[in-house]
Order: structure tokens, then C-alpha cells, then sequence
């Protein structure tokens, strides 16, 4: 069976080109500006979408952490204060739905809360990602599945038998499943990443892929060759630029390498049908002693 998901214009799944999502968060850190200049590095490095994440914040900070101070690019504020500094509003989005559609790419978001996710249908988002930290949040879950559209879900912190509670509750028509280890920056050795292939034998149904929080490009390159469909990691301009999630993304020369070598691993993957290819033949000639006529036969 053929797994497969239609997610825009793009189908996702077995046999078809690896969709590569450029994870901007909140790594805008709420400035536009810096949200266009990485929509802007995402094209150039050929990505297929961006993602960003939205919440209400007052639904998803747990109340005895409001009003704990910290410094920030805004000074000395609370908790609260500074999630609210790093959302963006309907104006935001607005432009970024029609930045993203003038530049041609695709854009989608990660719904903290059921207000988040009634805020982004204003914009008919082509999917929506739900966080490893949501899979248990079964109205969560439900509200975004009341959308009707294609839902990918992140695996991170999670047992398989709550994975296996999330994917049932959701249904496994119009889902893709994501390998993901919730350590920002993630130590090589707990990526697990042969846990991509646990999940095409558990789910032949589903599209798997994964979403990196590693430093470096090997793991996301390596997921690819173990069969991912879609690949997720963190963007930046710079690694060093305040935020928690910066430090776990990749910046643009290295995502422009990370497109190029998924792209080439595409084409050296090749169909599994061993073969003897025409520029092999000078070499047969030269080398090898004892030839066969029928060799392309």
C-alpha cells in the first residue's frame, strides 16, 4: 500500500518527493521583518513550506509561571508579557498569508489551543502540525480534526501506546506521522531515528517523517535515506540570536546544503531494481575477464 497525503498542491508519501518544512516557530522572535527575511531563506534554499507556531497565551501558560520575570530582548518581564512579545496577530498572519502565496510557497502552523486553531482557519491553513507536547490533548486534537484538513503529528515525549491512542482518535486518513525526540538540542543518541521504520511497519497506511532538533545535518540526511517522507527543522539567520529555540536550528548556507543532499539522496536512493547501467559498460569491457553477451539483455 501506497501511503500518501495531499497537503497543498503536494502529494507527501511513499515514491514521491521528500517535503521539506522549514520550521520558523518563533524564531521571528515577533518582529515581521525577521519572519519575511526567513520565508525569504526558505525559497532560496528550496524548501516546499514554512510553519510557524500559534498560541493564546493565556491558555497555555500554566498560571503559577505568569508572572516569573526574566530578561529579555525587552527587558526585564514576565513570563506572560514576553509570550504574548513573540505571538503575532491577524495582521501578522494576513501578511504573511499573502507574502507567502506572492512568493509561491506554502505555510501552515502549529495550534497550541483550541483559540489558536480557530484563529488560523480565518486563513485555510493546507495542514496543521500538531506539537509532541499536544498528542495527549485530546480536545486539542479534536478541534483540529473538525477542520477536515490533513493533520501532521509529532511524536516527541510520547509512548507508543499513546501514540497509538492519538493516531486512533484521530484516524489514519488524512494523517502523517512524524519521528521527533522534544530535547532542543537533541544529543545524537537520542534520536532513535530507526524508530522511522518501527512506525512504517506499525502504520503502512500513514506517511512518516521526521522533525530534527539536532545540531548538524547528518540525522535529518540519514532519516531520509531510512525512508522519510517529510522532513521538519528549526531555521534561523543566527544560532547565537536570543530565543530558546535557536540553538537547535539550522542556519541558511546549512539548509541550502541540507535541500541540495536530500534532493541527491532522492536520486541515488534509486527504485531497488538492480540493474547494469549503460556508463558501466567501458568498464566491463576494461576490466572485467570473463564477459557475458547478453549482459543488457
Amino acid at each position: 500500500m501506497k501511503a500518501k497525503v495531499k497537503v497543498g498542491n503536494r502529494l507527501i508519501g511513499n515514491g514521491e518527493p521528500v517535503y521539506i518544512i522549514a520550521e520558523i516557530g518563533i524564531n521571528h522572535n515577533g518582529s515581521l521583518e525577521l519572519a519575511k527575511k526567513l520565508i525569504d531563506a526558505a525559497i532560496f534554499c528550496g524548501c516546499d513550506a514554512v510553519k510557524f507556531q500559534k498560541r493564546t497565551p493565556e491558555l497555555c501558560v500554566p498560571k503559577d509561571q505568569w508572572n516569573i520575570e526574566r530578561e529579555t530582548p525587552w527587558g526585564r518581564i514576565t513570563y506572560l508579557e514576553y509570550r504574548h512579545k513573540v505571538e503575532f496577530g491577524f495582521e501578522e498572519y494576513f501578511e504573511i498569508d499573502s507574502y507567502c502565496k506572492q512568493r509561491g510557497i506554502d505555510w501552515f502552523a502549529s495550534p497550541w489551543d483550541e483559540e489558536a486553531v480557530s484563529f488560523l482557519e480565518k486563513f485555510k491553513p493546507i495542514a496543521y502540525k500538531i506539537p509532541s507536547a499536544a498528542l495527549t490533548d485530546f480536545e486539542l486534537l479534536k478541534k483540529i480534526k473538525s477542520t477536515g484538513r490533513p493533520i501532521m503529528l509529532s511524536t516527541g515525549m510520547s509512548t507508543l501506546e499513546e501514540i497509538n491512542d492519538a493516531v486512533n482518535f484521530l484516524g489514519k486518513e488524512n494523517l502523517l506521522l512524524a519521528q521527533a525526540t522534544s530535547t532542543y538540542p537533541c544529543k545524537v543518541e537520542e534520536l532513535n531515528l530507526r524508530v522511522i521504520q518501527t512506525y512504517k511497519e506499525m502504520f503502512p497506511e500513514i506517511p512518516i517523517g521526521y522533525s530534527g532538533h539536532e545540531t548538524g545535518l547528518a540525522p535529518t540526511l540519514a532519516a531520509v535515506a531510512l525512508g522519510a517522507t517529510f522532513v521538519e527543522r528549526h531555521i534561523t539567520l543566527d544560532r547565537a540570536m536570543w530565543g530558546t529555540d535557536q540553538a537547535a536550528s539550522v542556519e541558511i548556507v546549512g539548509l541550502q546544503r541540507l535541500v541540495k543532499d536530500i534532493r541527491d539522496i532522492e536520486k541515488a536512493l534509486g527504485d531497488g531494481s538492480k540493474k547494469v547501467y549503460e556508463s558501466e559498460i567501458p568498464s566491463i569491457k576494461k576490466l572485467r575477464r570473463v564477459k557475458k553477451d547478453n549482459i543488457l539483455a
